[in-house]
C-alpha cells in the first residue's frame, strides 16, 4: 500500500506539474521581435512601464530569399554610433520607412516605401556582400549615401510616445502586408532610388548619376503641391549673387553692371533642370549652381527685378530628382492608386515579385 501510494503522489505531482512546464514553453515560443509590439501604459503613480502583451505580437515570417540566399538579418552600420548591427530585415524596413516618410501619409504610399526601401536594401547587400567601399563592414548605412533609418527607441526621442502609439501599428501594416516583396526589371532586383518632391516630372538617371538605367526614365508626377518643397524662392541682392558665383568660379569675372548678359543656358535636361550653364564663358555644371546657393534641386531659374536690384532663384523639386516622388506618391494614392500602381508609375517596364 504504502509503495502504491508513493506512485499515486508521484503521478499526483506529474498531472500538476507539467502542464504548468508546457504552459511556459508556449509563452516563450510566442516571442515578439526587438521592436514590434512594444507600448508603454501609465501605472496608478504615473510611471511608465512596457506592455508586455501589446496585441502586435506576430510569429516570425518566412525568411526572403533570393536563389539559395535568405535575407531574416541585414547588416547596417550606423553612421552615429559607427556600430554595424545585425537587424531582422521587416524591423530595418519598418525603421526606414518612418524615418523617410511622414507616417501621416496614405498608406498605399507608405505600402510603395516599404517596397522600395526592401528592394533597395537586397540590392546593396547583393552587390556588397562583404561590405561597402564607403562602410567596409556593412552593405547599407543609416545615412543619405543609402537610406536612412531609425529605431524605435530613436522614434520615441524624436518624435515622442504619442507619435509611436499613433503611427507604429500603420507603419507596421505597411510593411507586414508587402512581406517579401521586391521591384525586379528583367529577373534583376532593381536599384529603386526615390526622392522627396519631383517638382512634376522626375528625371532621368543617365542626366544625374551618369547611369542609364531602363527603369529610372523621366516619369510625370503630378499631385505634389502639397509639398512644403515643392516650390521656393531664394532672394538675394545683385552684390551677394555676383559674390557667390565669382568665389565658386574666379575666372568668370562677373560685374554687378552687366552680370544679367553674362549667364546664359547651354542645356537643360527633359524634365527641365538645368544641366548646363555658361557664365560669362565658363560651362559649370546645374548641380555647382545648386550647391553654391544651397538650392532644392537644379530645377531651377532666374528672375531679376532691376527696380529694386534684387535676384530671386526659384526652385521647383526637392532631391536629385531620380525615381519615386515621395510625395507624388503619397498624391497618386489619395486619388485612388495602389502602391502596385505607384511603383509602377515611377519605375518604367518593372515587375511587382514575391521572393
Amino acid at each position: 500500500m504504502r509503495r502504491f501510494g508513493g506512485y499515486l503522489l508521484v503521478m499526483l505531482l506529474i498531472t500538476i506539474l507539467i502542464p504548468s512546464v508546457i504552459a511556459k514553453s508556449v509563452d516563450i515560443v510566442s516571442i515578439k521581435s526587438v521592436s514590434e509590439g512594444k507600448r508603454f501604459v501609465k501605472k496608478e503613480n504615473g510611471n511608465n512601464k512596457k506592455d508586455e502583451t501589446a496585441k502586435s505580437i506576430k510569429k516570425a515570417s518566412v525568411p526572403l530569399k533570393i536563389g539559395e540566399k535568405e535575407f531574416e538579418y541585414i547588416k547596417v552600420y550606423n553612421e552615429n554610433t559607427k556600430e554595424v548591427k545585425e537587424i531582422l530585415l521587416d524591423e530595418y524596413i519598418k525603421g526606414v520607412v518612418a524615418a523617410e516618410m511622414p507616417a501621416r501619409f496614405d498608406i498605399e504610399a507608405l505600402k510603395a516605401q516599404a517596397v522600395a526601401a526592401r528592394t533597395y536594401a537586397i540590392n546593396k547587400s547583393l552587390r556588397f556582400e562583404d561590405g561597402h567601399p564607403n562602410h567596409p563592414k556593412a552593405p547599407i548605412c543609416t545615412g543619405v549615401h543609402c537610406q536612412a533609418y531609425l529605431s524605435l527607441e530613436d522614434l520615441q526621442k524624436v518624435h515622442g510616445e504619442k507619435w509611436v502609439e499613433d503611427y507604429w501599428d500603420k507603419i507596421g501594416e505597411a510593411v507586414n502586408t508587402t512581406a517579401n516583396l521586391v521591384i525586379m526589371y528583367e529577373g534583376e532586383i532593381i536599384e529603386p532610388l526615390y526622392h522627396s518632391t519631383s517638382g512634376g516630372m522626375t528625371e532621368d538617371s543617365v542626366n544625374v548619376f551618369a547611369n542609364n538605367s531602363p527603369y529610372l526614365k523621366a516619369v510625370k508626377s503630378p499631385h505634389e503641391e502639397e509639398a512644403p518643397k515643392f516650390k521656393e524662392v531664394k532672394t538675394l541682392t545683385k552684390a551677394e549673387f555676383v559674390k557667390a558665383i565669382n568665389s565658386k568660379f574666379p575666372k568668370a569675372k562677373l560685374k554687378e553692371n552687366d552680370f544679367l548678359e553674362k549667364i546664359k543656358l547651354v542645356e537643360k535636361t527633359p524634365s527641365g533642370r538645368i544641366n548646363k550653364l555658361s557664365i560669362n564663358g565658363i560651362i559649370v555644371e546645374g548641380r555647382e549652381v545648386r550647391d553654391i546657393f544651397e538650392l532644392n534641386s537644379t530645377n531651377f531659374k532666374f528672375l531679376y527685378d532691376k527696380k529694386v536690384g534684387l535676384m530671386e532663384i526659384e526652385t521647383h523639386g526637392y532631391g536629385h530628382g531620380v525615381g519615386m516622388s515621395q510625395w507624388g506618391a503619397n498624391g497618386m494614392a489619395k486619388n485612388g492608386n495602389t502602391f502596385e500602381q505607384i511603383l509602377k508609375h515611377y519605375y518604367s517596364k518593372v515587375e511587382i515579385k514575391k521572393m
